[in-house]
């Protein structure tokens, strides 16, 4: 993620001075997306401002990684992107690279004996170092490296700057305290460590005060919640208590466990009027077998029937999914097994990845790899049914009435479709235009429009003015005071953008 919102130069005395720039680049899942928001706040907190948002790397006075180690290319992606900056560095020398996430995490000083140009190396435990750290290097003159084993602060904690105002995310929960066989992440994220339930719904409070009118409860298996506290429902008393914070409309939850999932947090989803009907629950394989070697605590059967109380108690309830294709020991069977439970899954959109294996984990020292052609056919062949399903059953929305929360960014196509942006109560993606003579909502407002076209992947509404409704919300009206304020004295990167919370993924064109 790069910060987009270029701030004012703070105000001078006498002699010209100009705030150092920077520059977050995101690779991976929401826990670095959460961990960004925090890096970049940190960094304002420290006087600093964002780079213009369509700066090219370099052009930063310092420029931060945020790593992704899950994924097969994660170094190649990373080394890449450090290669290139190697000439800027050589040119201004004041420039200064950090490297943090899980690739950090991993690799350590292998990252400044291969790229001795980085200025710091830190890992997911202690991303409130930095400013420190970035000082440091610049006051010794060398690479600082500082992994740390445990958590030193909980990310929540520290100082945020959120791209919207309309929704954030909330972090529960950070580490992991199961074994699957492919990942990684346990051992770069640590075991489990849970927040208590008033520190969460007081961070949730300050963000509905903020103008948020959404939130995303986020952990690694987030319904595990209150393992460590010893409360196997606490996580379906937080998804109710969350229910009862005025001016708090979404409430969405990523990513849980299936062996984690309990008739009572489908109850609390039922009931709760502002916990969306969506559930985003990662299958893996349809496979038994293949979950057996996965380490994954839960069978096919068990799953769809996870799905199956879901949709008893929330018809209309849109799943996700995610899926790895070509595990070790993979056979044909196992992968039309796949395919079956997919089929009658009927996800709205699922996941796909092709099986890489991760150095560091049991499943990497597997014998019996699955050729990458046969990796290759087998994914192509699930992308086309998952594709196909996701079509019918986005078909079946049309001439549906949904209400949108406008996001912030309009899509690749706006200028083209002259569209706008919105994600429906099922996080459904809808690009919608506003009909001549309507009033044309801000980030963050609320319309109510018809589904009119389908695909794949987006739904489109293209409504008459007789079907379409605007309703301003406080979000809408944060979104215009943060225009207002970044082109006061005083205002941006260093007023009031930094606040306790995290913006919402933006659309997909």
């Amino acid at each position: 993620m790069t910060a987009s919102n270029p701030a004012t130069e703070p105000q001078t005395t006498g002699v010209e001075a100009t705030a150092r720039t920077y520059q977050v680049n995101t690779f991976g899942c929401q826990m670095n997306v959460h961990d960004s928001e925090r890096i970049a706040g940190l960094l304002e907190t420290a006087g600093m401002v964002p780079v213009d948002a369509d700066a090219q790397e370099g052009e930063a006075d310092v420029v931060v990684f945020n790593t992704c180690a899950v994924r097969e290319n994660a170094d190649n992606k990373l080394y890449g992107h450090l290669g290139m900056l190697k000439a800027a560095k050589d040119e201004n020398p004041n420039l200064q690279i950090a490297v943090g996430g899980c690739l950090a995490q991993k690799d350590r000083d292998t990252i400044v004996k291969r790229a001795p140009w980085v200025d710091v190396v830190f890992g997911t435990h202690n991303v409130g170092s930095l400013p420190v750290l970035l000082d440091r290097a610049r006051h010794n003159k060398e690479a600082q490296v500082e992994i740390l084993e445990a958590l030193e602060v909980f990310p929540s904690t520290l100082p945020a700057k959120r791209e919207s105002h309309s929704a954030g995310w909330v972090s529960i929960s950070v580490g992991c305290n199961n074994t699957c066989t492919f990942c990684i992440v346990p051992s770069l994220r640590g075991k489990e460590k849970d927040r208590r339930p008033g520190e969460i719904l007081a961070e949730v409070q300050a963000l509905v005060d903020d103008g948020a009118i959404e939130v995303t409860l986020l952990g690694q298996n987030v319904n595990s919640y209150g393992v460590e506290f010893g409360d196997r429902q606490a996580f379906s008393k937080l998804l109710r208590a969350c229910g009862e914070i005025e001016g708090l409309e979404r409430v969405r939850f990523t990513s849980p466990h299936p062996a984690m999932f309990t008739d009572d947090v489908i109850e609390a989803m039922a009931e709760t009027p502002n916990v969306m009907p969506q559930l985003h629950m990662p299958l893996q394989s349809g496979s038994d077998k293949v979950l057996k070697d996965m380490r994954r605590s839960y069978r096919s059967k068990k799953f769809l029937g996870i799905l199956e109380k879901v949709r008893e108690r929330m018809p209309h309830a849109a799943i996700t999914t995610d899926i790895i294709v070509g595990f070790p020991g993979e056979t044909e069977e196992d992968f039309q097994e796949t395919m079956r439970v997919v089929e009658e899954a009927r996800f709205h959109q699922a996941f796909t990845f092709q099986y890489s294996p991760r150095p560091g984990t049991p499943a990497a020292e597997y014998e019996n790899q699955v050729p990458k052609d046969v990796v290759q056919e087998r994914f192509e062949r699930l992308v086309a049914l998952q594709d196909r399903i996701s079509a019918e059953e986005n078909q079946k929305l049309i001439g549906t009435t949904v209400e949108l929360i406008v996001a912030d960014s309009k899509g690749r196509k706006a200028e083209e479709t002259g569209r706008l942006a919105g994600r429906a109560q099922d996080q459904r993606l809808v690009h919608f235009s506003v009909p001549e003579g309507a009033e044309t909502p801000r980030p963050g407002d609320a319309v109510t429009v018809p589904i009119t076209h389908a695909g794949s992947f987006h739904l489109l509404s293209d409504p008459s003015i007789e079907q379409y409704s605007l309703r301003r919300t406080r979000s809408g009206d944060a979104w215009e005071r943060a225009q207002a304020d970044s082109c006061s004295p005083g205002g941006g990167a260093n007023g009031k953008g930094v606040s306790l919370g995290m913006p919402s993924l933006r659309p997909e064109a």
